[in-house]
């Protein structure tokens, strides 16, 4: 009989979906580490030198130009998130963001302003590993617990505005659990909002496939898709969401990620590609004036 010495929380155990946590980390770090980079972020940088686990041979090399590619697309997605996040602390400083499916996102390092509550919620193999790797700051708080499980909505306090994100998140979920989760933060944090992103359909379905690979990576289905132009589709999963705003991505790197901000405007592209949303909620009474 043999003894596992591994600590709880460790990388290599981690199941299909908990490991994307993983995945985009790697792909933030690569980015990070250029000088040219659209996202500076040495936490990520610091993790991946720091974590026993074979980033190179999973994901691949950062010196293939798919990885490289990957790093950027990651980065613009989250300075999607970012800028948002950061919106919401000018206009609510002391305020809650609740990140649900928080796996290793570093974001509290690159926007934080000092006052405001963090609460990281996610499954608990991917807490126990957030809280090993990720010690909680003062203002920072784990949560083990499903996103779709309405027992973290107890832990938030919404005196001062909260905001809600769902980064990498809802594409795992399957479609009725999407609209459920949306509609439980539109009942229970009226008047405030959440952030999520999602991938096209073709997208999800090539990865509910299988046949969504990076070198030697396999990306977990993805149950949910949602083209950008379904996004107004969003608004029918409660009566308090009362507005749908996409989040254009900054320009990116080079001649072609320049245009990035123009191209996702184009009817051709806008109705194929990955976006980010805004949702804005409302209190029941108001949502029919809104």
């Amino acid at each position: 009989m043999t003894t596992d010495h591994r600590p709880a929380g460790s990388p290599n155990d981690l199941g299909p979906v908990p490991e994307t946590a993983l995945w985009t980390l790697y792909h933030r770090a690569v980015e990070a580490r250029r000088p040219d980079t659209l996202l500076p972020d040495p936490m990520a940088v610091r993790l991946v030198e720091d974590i026993d686990y074979p980033f190179e041979q999973r994901f691949g090399s950062p010196a293939e130009p798919s990885v490289r590619l990957q790093g950027q697309l990651q980065a613009l997605r989250v300075r999607c998130f970012d800028h948002e996040v950061a919106d919401f602390l000018l206009r609510h400083p002391r305020g809650t963001v609740v990140s649900l499916g928080a796996g290793l996102e570093t974001q509290f390092w690159r926007v934080d302003n000092g006052r405001a509550q963090w609460l990281a919620v996610d499954l608990p193999e991917s807490a126990a590993l957030r809280e090993r790797l990720l010690p909680a700051e003062p203002r920072q708080r784990v949560l083990a617990c499903s996103a779709t499980d309405s027992r973290w909505t107890d832990e938030v306090d919404p005196g001062n505005g909260v905001l809600v994100t769902a980064q990498g998140l809802l594409m795992y979920l399957r479609p009725g659990e999407v609209r459920d989760l949306i509609a439980m933060c539109a009942e229970h944090f009226p008047g405030d909002g959440m952030v999520l992103d999602a991938v096209p359909r073709w997208f999800s379905r090539l990865a509910s496939e299988g046949r969504m690979r990076s070198g030697g990576y396999t990306v977990p289905p993805m149950p949910w898709g949602m083209d950008a132009s379904e996004q107004q589709q969003l608004r029918t999963a409660h009566p308090a969401v009362a507005e749908v705003r996409d989040v254009v991505p900054p320009p990116g790197r080079g001649r072609l990620g320049r245009l990035v901000p123009y191209a996702v405007r184009l009817p051709v592209v806008r109705a194929k590609r990955p976006s980010v949303v805004h949702l804005r909620f409302v209190a029941k009474g108001r949502a029919q004036g809104s």
